[in-house]
């Protein structure tokens, strides 16, 4: 395994009882730091060490998104916004990274004990969501959506066609949102002596999401396996081979050649030790698209936090579960209509590293 010497205070809580590691104390990739949410919640990080990583895709890649097997639709921008070629990133300081997404029963967690109301629950709020109406694209007479925005939808109901459970990733949460979770969780750890100074729950920042994701890769690969989609099989969620619940059809255009068990999310971390990167990451391609904290550069991702003046679109990373598989990979990044939308492909993942400013 691979180890480093942090050089500033940190916490290690295993799973059981917790210690306080202090200043110089080695510190092992993968170690896990626990925080206790109440109600018998908890909330896993992954320590990752310093390292470096490959930021972007190569042209060869983007052809095959926009391929017969990659199915992403060519001719847009968006291949353009994972930049020209692969550039040589330095993470030169360790954090923790969540090892799923946030969860439903997590995020309920914090609603109750902050009494806090999401962008998509204040009185002029609306959040993109399914219509169970829809049947088809259309594509060769009037194109039709399956996703619109719709008042009165949140977590709490995003208009899946299937019951809500705890263990699914959050959804209808904006880069607010995500935003606003993180500061309440450093100040809950905070309070009961488990988080020192130095450190903060936050969402990461892209260069952060995209080094965990690629789980200690140098490589410049599609997905944090590898380039063949093939291999993704028990791996990640994605449109695939599964039927629409109440149907006989699966979601349209390409899609995975086998059922990956969801047509809409699965539970965080299903695919146990198979869904895990090198560095222990579930999740990170497909389920969710993953708001993180920087603002969207259209010509790729920055080593340092990226801050916009005016005009600012939170990015989101890794696909989801109704994206095509072109469209679920390590360097495939959007931007976000604004900081305060939301919809129910889109949740976040928590880190816990050393405090990065941005306004609201």
């Amino acid at each position: 395994m691979r180890r480093t010497t942090l050089t500033w205070l940190c916490v290690i809580v295993g799973l059981g009882a917790g210690s306080v590691a202090t200043r110089g104390q080695e510190l092992i990739q993968g170690a896990v730091n626990r925080a206790s949410l109440g109600s018998e919640v908890v909330l896993d990080t992954v320590y990752i060490p310093p390292g470096e990583f490959m930021m972007g895709s190569t042209p060869e890649e983007k052809l095959w998104a926009t391929g017969i097997e990659g199915g992403a639709q060519p001719g847009t921008e968006r291949e353009s916004y994972e930049g020209e070629q692969p550039r040589r990133m330095q993470m030169d300081y360790g954090f923790w990274m969540g090892r799923t997404e946030v969860t439903v029963g997590q995020f309920r967690r914090f609603v109750e004990e902050a009494g806090y109301v999401t962008d998509a629950e204040r009185p002029d709020g609306r959040t993109q969501c399914f219509n169970p109406k829809w049947t088809s694209y259309n594509l060769t007479t009037q194109v039709t959506h399956p996703w619109e925005p719709m008042p009165g939808k949140s977590w709490r109901d995003p208009n899946f066609p299937l019951p809500l459970r705890d263990d699914f990733p959050v959804v209808c949460v904006s880069w607010t949102d995500g935003r606003a979770f993180g500061e309440w969780l450093t100040k809950h750890e905070r309070a009961a002596g488990r988080l020192p100074d130095g450190l903060e729950y936050r969402l990461p920042t892209e260069a952060e999401w995209e080094y965990a994701c690629r789980g200690g890769s140098q490589e410049s690969s599609y997905f944090w396996w590898g380039n063949e989609l093939s291999e993704g099989e028990g791996r990640f969620n994605i449109s695939a081979v599964d039927f629409l619940p109440d149907r006989k059809q699966k979601w349209p255009l390409a899609s995975a050649p086998w059922s990956d068990g969801f047509a809409f999310v699965a539970p965080v971390d299903h695919f146990g030790e198979r869904g895990h990167n090198g560095f222990g990451m579930a999740d990170m391609c497909g389920n969710v698209w993953e708001v993180v904290l920087d603002h969207f550069d259209p010509t790729g991702g920055h080593e340092a936090l990226n801050i916009a003046t005016e005009n600012y679109r939170p990015v989101c990373r890794g696909g989801n579960y109704f994206d095509v598989p072109g469209n679920a990979r390590c360097a495939v990044r959007l931007g976000l209509a604004g900081p305060h939308y939301s919809d129910s492909r889109d949740g976040f993942r928590i880190c816990l590293g050393p405090p990065r400013s941005i306004r609201k």
